[in-house]
């Protein structure tokens, strides 16, 4: 093996890892929203704090990540592809950060609710939804980023329209919960908190999956339409 081919399989094994712990912290941040949601709605305290203190080994994943991709650009000076993935994951990765950061803001949330026991809280079947929808697509969007697979992109996008219309309808439906018994505004509040942050998920999710389109076609489709996207995707 001469040192090109040497150097040409370590370059390689270098973006392999980079991508490998994409997923990973893809992975932990998907976890980390099912839980919140999950502890919003059972009050489960421990939950609650393991969510909060975990939060730093997104933000340690991002650092580690970033500075991967700093070390490839300064010493393999990409190309073409690999430069647009490298670039992507970047971007990627910053919004999975964020994604963590939204995660922490339903626990903290969460937590600040369960002092409340003795107040109505509105119910949490619309918000279980709403998150159910961001969750499929952040699940989407990583396996699309691990496939390099546009095809499920315009399905990601159509789904944050959804999520931004469950949004809307949280927020009517906690206007008249609260005017119904003003005594749960203070709770009403902190739920379309919640909501917020999960529609602000979704986004995300929606960035990423846009992300991996650019790494295979070049193209940037960031405030497209859907059926730009689909037209993209097929050609």
């Amino acid at each position: 093996m001469d040192n090109s081919e040497h150097i040409s399989k370590q370059y390689d094994v270098e973006l392999e890892s980079v991508r490998a712990r994409v997923l990973l912290m893809g992975d932990l941040v998907e976890r980390q929203v099912r839980l919140a949601i999950e502890a919003l709605i059972k009050s489960d305290l421990t939950t609650i704090d393991h969510i909060i203190a975990d939060d730093h080994r997104v933000n340690a994943l991002e650092v580690g990540i970033d500075e991967s991709c700093s070390h490839i650009i300064a010493l393999r000076q990409p190309t073409a592809n690999d430069l647009r993935i490298v670039m992507m994951v970047i971007k990627t990765i910053t919004d999975l950060e964020r994604i963590g950061d939204e995660a922490k803001k339903i626990a903290i949330t969460a937590k600040l609710l369960s002092q409340n026991k003795n107040l109505t809280l509105p119910r949490f079947e619309k918000i279980k939804y709403m998150a159910n929808l961001t969750l499929d697509m952040l699940l989407q969007s990583l396996e699309s980023f691990a496939k390099l697979d546009i095809s499920a992109v315009a399905q990601v996008v159509r789904q944050d329209q959804q999520v931004d219309e469950e949004f809307v309808m949280i927020m009517r439906y906690l206007a008249t919960f609260m005017m119904e018994d003003p005594r749960t505004i203070s709770n009403a509040l902190e739920i379309l908190f919640v909501a917020k942050a999960i529609e602000r998920i979704g986004d995300h999710a929606k960035n990423i999956s846009e992300y991996v389109v650019y790494m295979v076609k070049g193209r940037d489709v960031r405030h497209s339409t859907v059926e730009e996207i689909e037209r993209e995707v097929q050609r």
